[in-house]
């Protein structure tokens, strides 16, 4: 009872988590003391798994380079640049046509200076930009500070002792005055950013992550993420129920809880227990993966690359199994084991080994739609996917054991077990390589290797679902099948939807959307051939002049968060936003206003802030739109998209990376329809 209640604990837990702003880089700062004179400054990169921080030396017109400014040196001359105790992964990008470098693991830069007077002082920040498979951030300014003292070298000794590399080095010294700030006394918290003296661009700024939050934990689209989760897994589990592995386990188990005892109530309370225990071994399972993992590692590794690629090939290994190359089997050892302990213990305790045992004999047909279930739901960013997905899984399968035993005369009327079984196994495993094309795309996209474009993707599909229609027609048969003597109809009916599936995707070869395989398919950027051109463009790339032309035509305003290094931001445009409908919404609805976090455009004049009782001065274009971001809104990942009225004041639940265009039109739908009830 105890275990039952920590883990409904731990799933409220879960599920009460949302947390928008990240923070995957962190550093720390130290001096070292390399002689009486010179010193090292330490800057120190944490880097969480499956995130990736850019270099200092990048090509014009990618993202943007960690860079370190030394604003103010006092005491002490920077020799060099900092340097990286390690050489960064060198990578070609093919959306930016460029090779790239960034550190995918922790490291370490240092900064060589050297000691003119007693005591010295550096003050300074550093820009950096972060990202994963799924989000980048904006180039984050972090400050710097060092303090010390020591004996600082003679002229004369400087002069004899310098050798040549020192020499050289001393050419690339870095020497910054220290700067006045501007916009002076904030105090404390989050301060608004005064950009004008209009009391209407005053309030635009004003703060509403409270309001924002609030929307997002009441949403539509909250609710119908975990609902859709939940669907999945039941069908998933649906699935599992038709398989060779536990079809012919049903009528089994339930005739031996019934022949158990001779008390039918007592028979029947067993048999609901049992399917009690499939759904806590299952959900435990979900809770187990997220706790370990922590639902943001989940996220990130269900878009790392080299997963990805790992979880394709494992896909193909079940699929050709499924097709009936060779079985796949845990150890008999396992289940021996585990049928000795149910034999032994009485109770509850035997009914649950039981249920045990059921999940490990079944592990060779419902493995992979496990795998592929607990993907996706952590793919989709909902804290408590893997759990609610597991319970749907588990509720279907557990279903038909207790329904069974309530009503032991359903059991004559039930299928027996034969060569229809091993049909919807080899369906299955059609379905499993059209999945594990999806994950290859990750991996290929993220290499850059260009083997798997979108028209090759959709071609690949085309023929799979031809050739399971064929398949379910009777046309073809594997080793292991049955003759087909005539085709049931529910069987033609499958063939005539796959058939329809693969002549749909046809146009896709030339450019057409594809709306149902849109999550699946990679972004219409790697097509070599499309016709479809239409694009969406963003009216404003200013905050201020969209709003202001927004009060003047009391229209809603779409904030689109995003940056020129951003990938994701890339697929969003090609995705969805080429959709008819949505551009027609975004055109005729919508203020568009478009913010580069990554603009390095200077300000005018730059802006002091205090964020978090830590005071900080925007000094270019992308930095005050990343404040904005994380001062108004809460959020510091792109893509971001929120919908606010005339004032700033939010009217839908925020939208990030999802290519989803069914549930972008949702979205913009929202926020008119409150827009108009306002």
């Amino acid at each position: 009872m105890k275990r039952i209640t920590f883990l409904l604990y731990l799933f409220s837990f879960f599920f009460a988590l949302n947390a928008q702003i990240l923070d995957p880089i962190k550093w720390s700062f130290s001096i070292d003391e390399i002689s009486e004179s010179e010193r090292d400054l330490i800057f120190r990169a944490k880097i969480d798994s499956g995130w990736h921080l850019y270099g200092t030396e990048l090509p014009e017109g990618g993202p943007i380079a960690t860079e370190f400014n030394f604003e103010s040196v006092k005491g002490a001359k920077l020799i060099g640049k900092p340097k990286a105790d390690k050489t960064p992964t060198f990578k070609y990008d093919p959306l930016f046509d460029m090779e790239l470098n960034w550190f995918s693991t922790d490291v370490t830069f240092t900064q060589k200076v050297q000691l003119t007077e007693k005591e010295f002082s550096i003050k300074g920040e550093l820009r950096f930009m972060g990202c994963n498979d799924e989000n980048c951030l904006p180039p984050t300014p972090d400050e710097f500070s060092f303090k010390g003292t020591g004996k600082p070298l003679t002229l004369a000794k400087i002069s004899n002792n310098r050798n040549k590399e020192q020499v050289s080095e001393s050419q690339n010294t870095i020497t910054i005055e220290e700067t006045t700030n501007v916009n002076k006394g904030f105090s404390g918290g989050i301060k608004p950013l005064k950009v004008s003296t209009s009391e209407n661009e005053i309030d635009i700024w004003k703060p509403v992550i409270d309001q924002l939050n609030s929307i997002n934990e009441n949403s539509i689209d909250q609710e119908s993420s975990l609902l859709i989760i939940f669907i999945t897994g039941f069908i998933g589990g649906l699935l599992a129920l038709l398989t060779p592995c536990v079809w012919p386990m049903i009528p089994m188990t339930v005739s031996f809880f019934l022949k158990r005892t001779k008390d039918r109530n007592k028979s029947i309370r067993d048999a609901l227990t049992y399917g009690v225990s499939i759904v806590i071994i299952y959900v435990a399972l979900g809770l187990i993966i997220t706790g370990v993992f922590g639902a943001s590692a989940l996220n990130s590794l269900a878009t790392n690359a080299i997963f990805n690629l790992l979880f394709f090939g494992l896909l193909v290994l079940f699929a050709i199994s499924f097709l009936g190359a060779f079985e796949i089997t845990l150890p008999s050892s396992w289940t021996t084991k585990l049928d000795t302990k149910a034999d032994s213990t009485t109770g509850l305790l035997s009914i649950f080994f039981m249920a045990f045992t059921l999940a490990l004999v079944s592990f060779s047909c419902t493995g992979p739609i496990i795998g592929t279930l607990l993907v996706q739901a952590a793919s989709m960013g909902a804290t408590a996917g893997p759990a609610i997905g597991m319970f749907g899984f588990a509720l279907a399968l557990s279903i038909p054991f207790s329904l069974f035993a309530i009503f032991p005369s359903m059991l004559q009327s039930i299928p027996k077990s034969g060569g229809w079984l091993n049909s919807v196994k080899v369906v299955l495993g059609f379905l499993e390589l059209a999945l594990a094309l999806k994950f290859l795309s990750v991996a290929d996209l993220a290499y850059g290797w260009g083997i798997l474009d979108r028209e090759v993707f959709v071609a690949l599909w085309i023929i799979i679902f031809i050739l399971l229609g064929i398949y379910l027609l009777g046309i073809i048969r594997f080793s292991h099948d049955s003759e087909l003597q005539y085709v049931p109809v529910t069987r033609l009916f499958l063939a005539l939807f796959s058939l329809s599936f693969a002549m749909y995707m046809i146009p896709g070869l030339w450019g057409a959307p594809l709306k149902a395989i849109s999550a699946f398919a990679p972004p219409l950027t790697t097509q070599d051939f499309n016709l479809y051109t239409d694009n969406v463009h963003a009216e404003f790339s200013d905050f201020d002049l969209g709003m202001e032309y927004a009060q003047k035509h009391k229209k809603p305003v779409l904030i689109d968060f995003s940056g020129y290094g951003c990938v994701n931001c890339r697929k969003m445009e090609a995705t969805v936003w080429t959709d008819k409908n949505v551009k027609s919404i975004i055109d005729n609805d919508y203020v568009l206003i478009t913010l580069y976090v990554d603009d390095k455009t200077p300000l005018e004049q730059p802006l002091t802030i205090e964020e978090y009782g830590k005071t900080r001065t925007l000094k270019t274009v992308g930095d005050k739109w990343s404040y904005l971001q994380r001062h108004k809104f809460g959020s510091n990942s792109q893509p971001f998209y929120v919908i606010v009225d005339e004032k700033g004041t939010p009217l839908a639940p925020s939208y990030s990376y999802n290519e989803s265009i069914e549930n972008y039109i949702n979205f913009l739908n929202t926020g008119l329809e409150n827009f108009v009830k306002k």
